[in-house]
Formats: structure tokens, sequence, C-alpha cells
């Protein structure tokens, strides 16, 4: 890739085999040692918003558990644990993502930079290092207790199924929500030992939230996707993205709010209960700041919106936690 002038732009040089919306100067392109990064982009490490977002559920549904229950000392290890897990099963899910779309993301311009289509990883070694990398959090995942292990290798199915969603049907965005918030799931049972009605309020605010997020950023490839007959809802939503947005958004905030309500009402003093409900304010907030600066004929705002959203969910994370002392 050829690299640009920064004694005109001010910008830092784009770094060989860098993935078109990667953040310029991270780490994976200027710090990791050569013969790793096409591998370490395959798994999206230079973009690591989506870790984020997958991992969020899970400090949700742990934080909230411990508010409810009492905090216990393996609290601290699901917390780590699910980081470590998110960024390799992450990275697995989106090793899979690139061998199934290989021929898709060749065709459209922000993803033809990616290891596979550019030719950085061949798809044979994107299988090595794919199983490489679930095996390596099924060793984390086998820590936890019965129930959550069994929950961790049925969320595989989601993980397998999610590539083909575009192919058959306008909401992807719907298939990525019940794979990226299966954590929340899992977490909350790694804690108390057995599902829970706030876990499933927990779930399904986070597919609302996986919708709201994703919409957002499938607007970047609409047109390309038209062209080449990817679905997406950003392609169903059209000129009525704004509203079913706003619908979505609330249906994450209701949601969240019935979990905090289910999980502290009846074991929890009132201040926690008043706490949790803050941060789910704070969340319902910072999704409404979103819609408000929201343009989604611009890539560049859509991809800023996005990312944004790291900030979103750690907003509950916090008062869930600040709960925990209420």
């Amino acid at each position: 890739m050829a690299t640009s002038d920064t004694s005109q732009t001010g910008e830092t040089p784009e770094a060989e085999g860098q993935v078109a919306d990667a953040v310029r100067g991270n780490w994976v392109d200027t710090r990791a040692p050569a013969w790793t990064r096409p591998y370490l982009r395959l798994s999206r490490a230079d973009r690591p918003v989506g870790t984020w977002l997958l991992l969020i559920p899970c400090w949700w549904a742990v934080t909230l558990a411990a508010a409810s229950t009492g905090f216990l000392w393996i609290d601290l290890w699901i917390v780590l644990g699910c980081a470590i897990g998110a960024w390799l099963m992450r990275g697995a899910g989106c090793t899979w993502n690139d061998i199934t779309d290989r021929e898709f993301d060749a065709s459209v311009a922000r993803t033809r930079s990616r290891p596979i289509p550019s030719g950085q990883v061949t798809v044979q070694n994107a299988v090595v290092w794919m199983v490489l990398q679930a095996l390596t959090a099924f060793l984390i995942l086998i820590t936890f207790n019965t129930a959550a292990i069994a929950l961790g290798i049925a969320s595989l199915v989601l993980v397998a199924v999610y590539p083909f969603a575009k192919r058959f049907t306008y909401w992807p965005q719907m298939f990525l929500g019940l794979a990226f918030n299966w954590g929340a799931l899992l977490a909350w049972t790694a804690h108390t030992g057995s599902l829970g009605w706030p876990a499933l309020f927990l779930y399904l605010s986070g597919i609302a939230w996986t919708i709201f997020y994703d919409t957002i950023y499938a607007h970047q490839d609409k047109e390309d996707d038209a062209l080449i007959g990817v679905k997406s809802t950003a392609l169903l939503f059209g000129d009525q993205t704004a509203l079913r947005l706003r619908q979505f958004g609330i249906g994450a905030v209701v949601l969240m709010a019935l979990a905090v309500l289910g999980a502290l009402t009846h074991s929890a003093g009132q201040t926690a209960v008043v706490v949790g409900l803050i941060g789910v304010a704070g969340f319902g907030a910072h999704l409404y700041w979103q819609l408000r600066n929201l343009d989604a004929d611009d890539a560049d705002a859509c991809l800023r919106l996005f990312r944004a959203n790291r900030d979103a969910g750690l907003i509950p994370v916090l008062f869930f936690g600040l709960a925990i002392l209420a």
C-alpha cells in the first residue's frame, strides 16, 4: 500500500498491508512483529472496538449478578477470563467470517484490504489460526462451572451461522446480536451457577443494542452491499433508519432496566437499585446522543459513532459495579 505524505497531511504513514478501516498508528501496524501482523489483522486486533462490544455484555452480567447476590472472589477471574476469551473468540469469529466472506470482501472497497482478499494470508493458514484461537479460548472456558461451559460450547452454533445470515436475510444484525451478547448468559451463569431472568433481559437488551450499532456500521457499505446482493438492516431500514434505531435504542434501555429491577429489587438495597438505574439512564443518554449526531450517508461519521458504542456500553458496567458497594 502506498505511503501517505505526512509532510502535507500531518497523518501517520500507512503501514504495509494496513486494513482500510483500522485506526491509523494502531499497535499492530506499528509495534507488532511483521510476521504476526497479517494474523492479528485477521483477528481485528487493529480494530479493537469489536472485542469491547463482545466483552461488555459479559461485564454487564457479572457486575449485576455480583450486585444482586454478593461479590465473590471468583468474579475477578470471570472479569479477566471473559476479557481474554472475548479477545480470542472475537479473533476466531472474525477469522471464520473472513474465510466465508472472502469473495464478498474482495468486491467491497472498505474490505478488499483485509488479509485474505489482499493475499496476506492463505485460506489454509487462516483455518489453522482460527482453530488455535478457539482452542485457547476453550482452555479459559473450562475454568468456569459446568453450566457456563455448556453455554460457551452452545454459542459456537451462532458463531458458525452468523457469516451466512447476510446471504438469506435482511437481519444479519439480529444474528450478530444473538452471538455477540451470549456472554451475558455465560457470565451470569459463571457467577450464579444457573440462568435467571435478569440475564435473559440483559441478553435481549444487548441484541437490541447490537442491531442499533451494527446498523450504523452497515451504512458504510450499503451501496456496495446493494450491488453484490448482500443484505443488511441498513438497506432494509433505508430512509427510516433513524426511526428504527430509536425504537431499538428504547428497547435496549427498557430491557436493561428490567434486568436491573429483576436482579436488585428483592436482593439488594434501594440505593443499589437507584445506582443501577442511573447506569441504564446514562446508557440511554449515550444512544440518544448518537441518534442526534447520525448522518447515515456519511461513512466516516458512521464509523465514529459505531466506535463510540464502547463508551456507551461501559457506562452500565461502571454503575453496576458501584451498585455492588451500595
